[in-house]
């Protein structure tokens, strides 16, 4: 591969495939149809918004002179019929004047009532000097009598401003409950400054008007109180404009002519969004009141919009048909060994450098080809890589996962050895002698795989091998802080960390144990599997053999220096300290007291109150941890232990609900649990630590005799 790799590096590219893609592409869609929908999206705009404000005004204009002489009229009629009946003999109150009245309500029956008002205090005792109402406007729309009464008694102040000369206009809708005005027109029967209060339904107004989906035409007068818009209700309730950004525009600008004018605004939604419009204003020659039609430019630009997004259906159609090109140009030369250096790309990044899902072709002479062989020759000095380093930190390393700096971490730490190997190493060599290394390697390969399998699916990291003996740690990969014990201890702060770092160190210990007595499936697997190799090859000229063997297994919780260790030439990522130093002696411990898993007291603690039942859970579980349950034996001598003080080791019997099939499927999905080898875990499992030995052969210690003084171990019997 690396021949490769050096012949790949002198191969010049005569045909950059990247520059033709970027022309092609580049060329067609992005400068042709780009400018083409820019530049006719803005003109087309420009113009529509145009035509749009000429028409807006115009509607305007047209709404303001209608009004005007709907307004004209209904004044003529008023005053025509109020001289009429001023002319008769007997006056307003005659049989004739109420035969005028009729027939004029009979042709102008949208007018609800006519009031002549002299002064303030007609309206507090007679409600009018004089009046007459349209019986039946009350009576079709369901209108009480009253509530004119009531609107006039509610308009002093108008009333009074115009008997001194001025028209007024006012919105008598949220009395009346439909849409209604009243105009105030100053009137001077009878010598005395009067007012004549013509209150009418604006529903003609509102046909006048008419409702148009593009724009909105409403009224206002001088208190911006709305009269008029095709929203009723919105009358009825009798809303104010002053808010209106429009509205304050209009005022600001205090215009005193009646022509025509347009302003651009914006306002925002209940959403917040701002809406930008275009009004256009006109005041009538009555009251102050003002015509304004609005109308929104997204809706006026609702054409360009379309023709914007036809203009842009149209590029992606050029697009596709220009990508259909490339890739049939391109199908077998750039997409799938692009896709192919991506994934290896992924893969390498992930940490994967073992993934034989890569098929790239070594053979081309262009750039890709040049990758391929990078990438392949990557994958095979990474994976080699990994194999003589830990592949975990590898990973880790891939995948910028790791802290190169040295950190003190709550770890737990594991360490396993075979017991007696010295003599299964010199019984290799006495059958096999020049080739003993072979078959010790070939055996030692086959075990450490399997111890390796259950490291790796509990989510630990093997840190190393020493002969027979391996040292793995779960958690020391894990990026959890302790800087949290540099906080006050009353900071609530340190709590909350303490309390997660706990649950993880916590779960770390589990999962060692979770682990490592899964080994010991593995292991007696492994020595039935011995046992079928040996006696198929018993016959053979040398007879190749496997031996049956005891491990040890030792387990302990602690703080240890995670971090880079060795020297520029040759260095390792590992944990060291009296955490580790502890964790040997532990697995040494098994020995002496009978035992092929201990965990100390240190572990012990940790897992006691969630997954062992002990006197502090008053032997009770709860219902989501009894699934990890750990059943476990205090070993009957107490050891002095170095820098600790008096410590207890546990025997680890059993997990009685641990799920072989589960835990192993993770790795191969295709496992199936040797019943057999699956008595001494789980369900059926050993009860006591009496059955564990029982079952892997391991002697009953007398603890009186043992003697454990060894210095090594650094460890005294407390009688």
């Amino acid at each position: 591969m690396a021949k490769n790799l050096k012949k790949n590096k002198k191969v010049k590219v005569l045909f950059p495939l990247g520059v033709k893609l970027a022309f092609i592409l580049g060329a067609i869609v992005l400068v042709s149809l780009g400018a083409v929908t820019y530049l006719n999206s803005y003109f087309i705009g420009e113009d529509v918004k145009i035509t749009a404000e000429e028409n807006n005004l115009s509607v305007n204009t047209r709404a303001a002179s209608t009004v005007n002489d709907k307004i004209n009229a209904i004044r003529g009629n008023v005053f025509q019929l109020l001289d009429l009946v001023d002319v008769v003999s007997e006056g307003r109150d005659s049989p004739l004047a109420s035969q005028a009245s009729d027939f004029f309500f009979e042709h102008n029956p949208d007018i609800a009532s006519i009031h002549i008002v002299s002064n303030i205090s007609d309206l507090y005792e007679s409600v009018s000097a004089w009046n007459i109402l349209n019986a039946q406007f009350f009576s079709s729309n369901e209108i009480e009598v009253e509530s004119d009464e009531r609107f006039l008694r509610e308009q002093a102040d108008a009333i009074e401003r115009s008997c001194g000369g001025e028209v007024i206009a006012l919105n008598a809708s949220p009395y009346f409950a439909i849409p209604s005005m009243a105009l105030l027109f100053p009137y001077n029967g009878k010598g005395l400054p009067q007012t004549c209060i013509i209150t009418f339904s604006i529903e003609s107004i509102s046909n006048i008007l008419g409702t148009n989906s593009t724009n909105t035409t409403f009224m206002i007068n001088d208190s911006n109180d709305l009269l008029s818009h095709p929203e009723n209700e919105r009358v009825v309730r009798g809303e104010n404009m002053g808010g209106n950004p429009l509205v304050e525009q209009i005022r600001s600008e205090n215009q005193n002519n009646n022509s025509s004018r347009q302003i651009p605004y914006s306002e925002f939604d209940g959403n917040g969004i701002e809406q930008r419009f275009f009004g256009a204003y006109q005041k009538l020659n009555f009251a102050d009141i003002v015509m304004i039609t609005t109308v929104p430019l997204d809706v006026i630009l609702e054409g360009v919009n379309i023709t914007r997004v036809n203009n842009i259906l149209l590029t992606i159609v050029v697009f596709c048909i220009s990508t259909i090109i490339i890739l049939f140009y391109s199908r077998f030369g750039i997409s799938k060994p692009i896709r192919r250096l991506t994934d290896a790309a992924s893969e390498i990044q992930n940490g994967n450098f073992d993934s034989t899902s890569i098929d790239l072709n070594l053979k081309r002479g262009d750039e890709i080809g040049v990758l391929n062989n990078s990438i392949m020759a990557e994958f095979g000095f990474l994976n080699t890589f990994a194999r003589f380093t830990n592949k975990g930190v590898a990973k880790a390393i891939a995948r910028n996962e790791i802290d190169f700096d040295p950190h003190l971490k709550d770890i737990t730490i594991f360490f396993s050895d075979i017991r007696g190997f010295t003599a299964i190493s010199d019984g290799f060599k006495q059958k096999f002698g020049s080739n003993s290394p072979r078959e010790i390697i070939s055996f030692l390969n086959d075990y450490m795989s399997r111890m390796v399998e259950c490291i790796t699916l509990s989510g630990g990291i093997v840190d190393k091998f020493e002969g027979d003996a391996i040292m793995a740690t779960w958690g020391i990969l894990r990026e959890d802080s302790i800087d949290f014990e540099k906080l006050p201890r009353d900071d609530p702060r340190r709590k909350k960390l303490a309390r997660e770092h706990r649950r993880h160190v916590i779960n770390d210990a589990l999962n060692a144990c979770k682990g490592s007595i899964a080994m010991r499936y593995s292991l007696m697997k492994y020595n039935k599997d011995a046992m079928i190799f040996t006696k198929q090859h018993e016959n053979d000229a040398q007879a190749k053999y496997k031996p049956y063997i005891k491990i040890g297994r030792g387990l302990n919780t602690g703080r240890a220096t995670a971090g880079i260790l060795g020297s520029n030439a040759k260095m390792e990522y590992t944990a060291i300290g009296d955490a580790v130093n502890f964790a040997s002696r532990t697995e040494a411990a098994n020995k002496p007291c009978g035992t092929d898993m201990l965990i100390t007291q240190d572990t012990y603690n940790l897992l006691k109150r969630d997954y062992i039942r002990c006197p502090e859970n008053n032997f009770t579980l709860k219902p989501e941890n009894e699934e990890d349950e750990i059943i476990v034996e205090m070993i009957p001598v107490g050891f002095d232990v170095k820098g600790k003080g008096m410590q207890h080791f546990y025997g680890v019997v059993n997990m009685p609900k641990f799920d072989l099939e589960k835990f192993f499927r993770q790795g191969d999905p295709n496992f199936t649990v040797d019943k057999a080898c699956s008595r001494v875990l789980g369900p059926n499992g050993p009860k006591t630590l009496n059955e564990v030995r029982k079952l892997l052969g391991i002697p009953i210690p007398d603890f009186e005799k043992v003697n454990l003084n060894e210095e090594e171990n650094k460890i005294q019997v407390q009688k």
